[in-house]
Parts: structure tokens; C-alpha cells; sequence
């Protein structure tokens, strides 16, 4: 069960970050409205929010997710792969230390990003992309190694992140789309096919008792509430905008 969960308000300068959707900018007032609900549907799963100021200078800093790893033994300091990116994690090291004993940091040259980080059950996936190279995913497997966890490395073809792609519920039950749906890797679980139509709401998130799922994806919705679980909708447009999911926005533990 989560207890916790760290986010970062959109700065006013987000529609600069960096984004391959052609989706068009976003709207400011739009995304603070949906980062709000966000934070209120993370609330009612049970968390406690801890929600960090705007950083200005990084329009991308919104999506907390990839400066770190987290779980109920340690956090791992990630080594960001964007250079625009780079110091996002400064911050986030010293809140994650009021939090934790244990904290291991990814080092250069080695780089690697949260989005590319799957955990199911004891296992680790890690998506090797242009944001994580092979170096930051050893280290990352070594350091999880420690403390008792395995770690497969999977080469990305196509997506951003991992979790572009990738999402895991619980109960064995996993929500792909596009290159994953038939990857020799994940052919033990329950695999649950996102329509092309509807490949980004691939990236929800189990959170407790409910999935929260990006709002407007009728019928991934009607696959995940028959499997029994109760799920909360978000309206993302406005971070799809900027290549950005449910699970980039936090960092939950």
C-alpha cells in the first residue's frame, strides 16, 4: 500500500519543455486545473500528498517521476538522460532523504530515467531508450540486486519510456500497447491489449484500492473495470501535449 506521494506544480513556461507529440501547446490554466484533480484523485486513493513549488527554469520538472526510483527499502537517485533536464534531481534527493535511510544515486556516465522503470511485484523492468543507456540500467540492477530484487533489461524500439507502453495493476494483469503487446518477456502475465486507437491511456497506474486512468478511453476502461477494479479518470490532454502520462507526475511510495 502507498502512503505517500511527491509532486511538482506546472510551471508557467511548461509549454517549453520537451515534447515529439504535435499535439500542439498546452494550455497553462488547463494543465494546473488537471494537475489539481490529479493531486485530488492521488488523495482520495489514500495518499498524502507532499506537492513541491514550480521550477521555473525546468518546464519539464512537473514529471517527478523520472528523477527517481522508489519502494519500501530504498530510493535510487536517478541521472536524468535529457540534458535540459539535468539537476531536476538536486531537489528531490534532499526531500526523498527526510523519507528514507537508503538512498542510492545512478551515476554518470551512466544515465537513466523513472519512465523507463517497471516494477512488477519483485521484479524490475528497464527499457533501454535514448533517456536510459545500458550503463545507468546495470547500475540500477546492481543496486536493486542488494536488496533483493531482479532486474531484466528491455530494448525499446519505438516509445519514449517504458511505461509509454507498459503498465502493471496488480493481480498479475498488465496493460500494453504497441511493441510490447507480444514481447516473449511479459507473455507470463495477464496481458491485457490497448487498441492503437487508445495507446496512451496505456500509461495508468494502480494506486491502492483504484487504477487511475487517463479520462476519454471508453473501451480500456470497460477492460479494466471487468477485470473488478474501480478506477479514477483524469483529464490529461493537456500533458499528452507534452509526452507526459498518469505515472510521470508523481513519485509514489
Amino acid at each position: 500500500m502507498f502512503k505517500h506521494a511527491i509532486i511538482r506544480d506546472v510551471s508557467k513556461n511548461f509549454q517549453n519543455g520537451i515534447t515529439t507529440s504535435k499535439l500542439g501547446k498546452p494550455v497553462y490554466s488547463t494543465a494546473f486545473l488537471q494537475h489539481k484533480d490529479y493531486s485530488d484523485a492521488l488523495e482520495k486513493c489514500g495518499l498524502k500528498i507532499l506537492s513541491l513549488k514550480a521550477e521555473e527554469k525546468s518546464p519539464d520538472s512537473t514529471f517527478v517521476e523520472d528523477t527517481a526510483i522508489v519502494n519500501e527499502d530504498l530510493a535510487i537517485i536517478a541521472n536524468l538522460g535529457a540534458p535540459s533536464r539535468k539537476g531536476e534531481e538536486v531537489e528531490i534527493k534532499k526531500v526523498l532523504e527526510k523519507f528514507y535511510n537508503i538512498v542510492e544515486s545512478i551515476e554518470k556516465p551512466g544515465t537513466l530515467e523513472g519512465g523507463d522503470v517497471l516494477r512488477i511485484e519483485e521484479d524490475y523492468f528497464v527499457g533501454l531508450s535514448q533517456r536510459t543507456n545500458k550503463k545507468g540500467a546495470l547500475q540500477l540492477k546492481e543496486i536493486l540486486k542488494t536488496y533483493g530484487y531482479s532486474c531484466s533489461l528491455v530494448k525499446l524500439n519505438k516509445v519514449l519510456h517504458l511505461k509509454t507502453g507498459i503498465a502493471y495493476i496488480g493481480d498479475g494483469n498488465l496493460i500494453t500497447s504497441g511493441e510490447f503487446v507480444k514481447n516473449p518477456i511479459f507473455q507470463d502475465f495477464n496481458i491485457i491489449k490497448v487498441d492503437k486507437g487508445e495507446s496512451y491511456a496505456t500509461n495508468c497506474i494502480r494506486v491502492n484500492n483504484y487504477v487511475l486512468l487517463a479520462k476519454g478511453f471508453e473501451k480500456l476502461k470497460r477492460s479494466i473495470s471487468g477485470l473488478g477494479y474501480d478506477i479514477l479518470e483524469v483529464d490529461m490532454t493537456e500533458f499528452r501535449k507534452m509526452d507526459g502520462g498518469l505515472s510521470c507526475l508523481s513519485l509514489r511510495f
